[in-house]
Protein backbone atom coordinates (compact mmCIF):
# COMPACT_ATOMS: atom_id res chain seq x y z
CA UNK A 1 0.00 0.00 0.00
CA UNK A 2 2.85 2.27 0.94
CA UNK A 3 4.41 1.94 -2.43
CA UNK A 4 1.11 2.77 -4.17
CA UNK A 5 1.20 6.01 -1.93
CA UNK A 6 4.04 6.60 -3.44
CA UNK A 7 3.45 6.10 -7.17
CA UNK A 8 0.46 8.10 -7.18
CA UNK A 9 2.33 11.33 -5.75
CA UNK A 10 5.06 9.92 -8.45
CA UNK A 11 2.18 9.80 -10.90
CA UNK A 12 0.88 12.97 -9.59
CA UNK A 13 4.58 14.85 -9.38
CA UNK A 14 4.60 14.17 -13.56
CA UNK A 15 7.22 10.99 -12.31
CA UNK A 16 9.33 13.15 -10.51
CA UNK A 17 9.59 13.21 -7.05
CA UNK A 18 11.16 16.08 -6.85
CA UNK A 19 14.29 14.81 -4.31
CA UNK A 20 17.54 16.06 -4.68
CA UNK A 21 20.46 14.16 -6.16
CA UNK A 22 21.48 10.69 -4.11
CA UNK A 23 25.34 11.65 -2.58
CA UNK A 24 25.33 7.60 -1.36
CA UNK A 25 28.32 6.09 -3.74
CA UNK A 26 26.16 3.05 -4.06
CA UNK A 27 23.34 5.29 -5.15
CA UNK A 28 23.37 3.32 -8.65
CA UNK A 29 23.76 -0.16 -7.43
CA UNK A 30 20.54 -2.08 -8.14
CA UNK A 31 17.93 -2.99 -5.07
CA UNK A 32 17.69 -6.51 -4.41
CA UNK A 33 14.16 -7.84 -3.26
CA UNK A 34 14.71 -10.81 -0.22
CA UNK A 35 12.15 -13.79 0.12
CA UNK A 36 9.63 -13.93 2.63
CA UNK A 37 7.13 -16.11 4.46
CA UNK A 38 3.98 -14.54 2.82
CA UNK A 39 1.83 -16.20 5.90
CA UNK A 40 4.30 -14.57 8.50
CA UNK A 41 4.60 -11.68 6.60
CA UNK A 42 0.60 -10.95 7.04
CA UNK A 43 -0.38 -9.02 9.71
CA UNK A 44 -0.19 -5.44 11.05
CA UNK A 45 3.18 -2.80 10.65
CA UNK A 46 3.43 0.20 11.74
CA UNK A 47 5.12 3.08 9.70
CA UNK A 48 8.28 3.67 11.76
CA UNK A 49 9.56 5.68 8.97
CA UNK A 50 9.81 6.49 5.33
CA UNK A 51 11.14 9.05 2.72
CA UNK A 52 8.55 12.10 2.93
CA UNK A 53 6.36 12.78 0.49
CA UNK A 54 2.82 14.18 -0.67
CA UNK A 55 0.41 11.50 -0.11
CA UNK A 56 2.00 10.19 3.13
CA UNK A 57 3.02 13.35 4.26
CA UNK A 58 0.94 15.12 7.00
CA UNK A 59 0.21 11.53 8.78
CA UNK A 60 0.95 10.01 12.21
CA UNK A 61 -0.08 6.78 13.96
CA UNK A 62 0.01 4.82 10.23
CA UNK A 63 -0.12 1.54 9.82
CA UNK A 64 -0.01 -1.12 7.22
CA UNK A 65 -2.49 -3.98 7.41
CA UNK A 66 -1.64 -6.98 4.80
CA UNK A 67 -4.09 -10.13 4.77
CA UNK A 68 -3.34 -12.80 2.35
CA UNK A 69 -5.87 -13.92 0.01
CA UNK A 70 -6.92 -17.49 -0.94
CA UNK A 71 -6.21 -16.38 -4.64
CA UNK A 72 -2.62 -15.52 -3.54
CA UNK A 73 -3.13 -12.01 -3.74
CA UNK A 74 -2.61 -9.13 -0.67
CA UNK A 75 -4.96 -7.19 0.43
CA UNK A 76 -3.34 -3.73 1.76
CA UNK A 77 -4.92 -1.53 3.93
CA UNK A 78 -2.84 1.66 4.88
CA UNK A 79 -4.05 3.34 7.99
CA UNK A 80 -3.15 6.50 9.54
CA UNK A 81 -4.47 9.97 11.26
CA UNK A 82 -4.04 12.94 8.92
CA UNK A 83 -2.82 15.87 10.44
CA UNK A 84 -1.88 15.22 14.14
CA UNK A 85 -3.15 12.99 16.92
CA UNK A 86 -6.74 14.16 16.76
CA UNK A 87 -7.15 14.06 13.06
CA UNK A 88 -9.55 11.96 10.91
CA UNK A 89 -8.61 8.15 10.26
CA UNK A 90 -7.89 7.92 6.87
CA UNK A 91 -7.95 4.14 5.27
CA UNK A 92 -6.34 3.24 1.96
CA UNK A 93 -7.25 -0.02 0.05
CA UNK A 94 -5.49 -1.89 -2.26
CA UNK A 95 -4.39 -4.98 -3.96
CA UNK A 96 -1.10 -6.45 -4.26
CA UNK A 97 0.32 -9.58 -6.53
CA UNK A 98 3.31 -11.20 -5.50
CA UNK A 99 5.97 -11.29 -8.63
CA UNK A 100 6.18 -14.59 -9.42
CA UNK A 101 9.86 -16.29 -8.90
CA UNK A 102 10.66 -13.23 -6.28
CA UNK A 103 10.05 -16.03 -3.45
CA UNK A 104 7.69 -13.48 -1.95
CA UNK A 105 9.65 -10.31 -1.34
CA UNK A 106 8.34 -8.73 -4.68
CA UNK A 107 4.90 -7.53 -5.10
CA UNK A 108 2.87 -5.62 -8.32
CA UNK A 109 0.64 -2.96 -5.96
CA UNK A 110 -2.51 -1.95 -7.94
CA UNK A 111 -2.52 1.75 -7.35
CA UNK A 112 -5.80 2.02 -9.35
CA UNK A 113 -6.43 0.22 -12.81
CA UNK A 114 -5.05 -0.08 -14.90
CA UNK A 115 -1.47 1.27 -13.12
CA UNK A 116 0.67 -0.60 -10.42
CA UNK A 117 3.75 -0.11 -8.98
CA UNK A 118 6.28 -2.60 -7.86
CA UNK A 119 7.40 -2.81 -4.22
CA UNK A 120 10.00 -4.59 -2.95
CA UNK A 121 11.03 -6.04 0.30
CA UNK A 122 14.75 -5.51 1.10
CA UNK A 123 14.81 -7.00 4.65
CA UNK A 124 12.89 -8.62 6.96
CA UNK A 125 14.82 -9.77 10.26
CA UNK A 126 14.45 -13.68 11.31
CA UNK A 127 11.82 -12.67 14.10
CA UNK A 128 9.75 -10.84 11.18
CA UNK A 129 9.63 -7.58 13.84
CA UNK A 130 11.44 -5.18 11.40
CA UNK A 131 11.49 -4.69 7.61
CA UNK A 132 12.76 -2.32 5.24
CA UNK A 133 10.46 -1.61 1.82
CA UNK A 134 11.96 0.07 -0.93
CA UNK A 135 11.08 1.40 -4.49
CA UNK A 136 12.79 1.33 -7.47
CA UNK A 137 15.10 4.24 -7.80
CA UNK A 138 15.69 4.61 -4.06
CA UNK A 139 13.55 7.77 -4.13
CA UNK A 140 11.13 6.47 -1.62
CA UNK A 141 11.47 3.83 0.94
CA UNK A 142 10.00 2.41 4.73
CA UNK A 143 10.88 1.24 8.04
CA UNK A 144 8.52 -0.78 9.36
CA UNK A 145 7.87 -2.55 12.85
CA UNK A 146 5.35 -5.22 14.44
CA UNK A 147 5.24 -2.19 17.36
CA UNK A 148 4.42 1.24 17.15
CA UNK A 149 7.61 1.86 18.74
CA UNK A 150 11.41 0.19 18.35
CA UNK A 151 14.77 1.03 20.32
CA UNK A 152 17.07 4.11 18.72
CA UNK A 153 20.30 1.15 18.42
CA UNK A 154 17.49 -1.41 16.28
CA UNK A 155 17.02 2.16 14.57
CA UNK A 156 20.26 3.22 13.38
CA UNK A 157 20.96 -0.35 12.65
CA UNK A 158 18.34 0.06 9.84
CA UNK A 159 19.19 2.80 9.05
CA UNK A 160 22.34 1.68 8.49
CA UNK A 161 21.19 -1.61 5.89
CA UNK A 162 19.39 1.50 3.97
CA UNK A 163 22.84 2.91 3.29
CA UNK A 164 24.83 0.06 2.51
CA UNK A 165 21.80 -0.41 -0.11
CA UNK A 166 22.64 2.77 -1.68
CA UNK A 167 19.73 5.13 0.02
CA UNK A 168 20.55 8.74 1.08
CA UNK A 169 19.31 7.77 4.53
CA UNK A 170 19.55 11.87 5.46
CA UNK A 171 16.18 11.78 3.82
CA UNK A 172 14.31 9.27 6.51
CA UNK A 173 12.04 11.24 8.38
CA UNK A 174 10.51 8.90 11.97
CA UNK A 175 6.58 9.05 11.95
CA UNK A 176 5.42 9.91 14.95
CA UNK A 177 3.44 6.75 16.17
CA UNK A 178 2.33 8.46 20.01
CA UNK A 179 1.65 12.00 20.90
CA UNK A 180 4.90 12.72 23.04
CA UNK A 181 7.08 11.99 19.92
CA UNK A 182 5.60 14.94 17.67
CA UNK A 183 7.81 17.33 16.81
CA UNK A 184 10.57 15.99 18.49
CA UNK A 185 14.03 16.07 16.21
CA UNK A 186 14.50 13.31 13.48
CA UNK A 187 10.39 13.20 13.63
CA UNK A 188 8.18 14.08 10.90
CA UNK A 189 5.82 17.12 11.70
CA UNK A 190 1.73 16.55 11.77
CA UNK A 191 1.77 19.34 9.74
CA UNK A 192 3.49 17.72 6.56
CA UNK A 193 6.28 19.77 6.84
CA UNK A 194 9.69 18.54 7.36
Amino acid sequence: MTALLAASASLFNGGCTNSPPNPNPRADVPLQSVPVDLPRYMGRWYVIANIPYVAERGFVASRAEWTLRDDGRIDDVFIGLKGGFDGPERRYQFLDTVKPGSGGGEWSVRLFWPIHVTQLTLYVDPDYRYTILGYPGKTLGWVFAREPQISEETYRSLLARLDAMGYDTSRFRRVPQLPDQAGQPGFARPDGSD
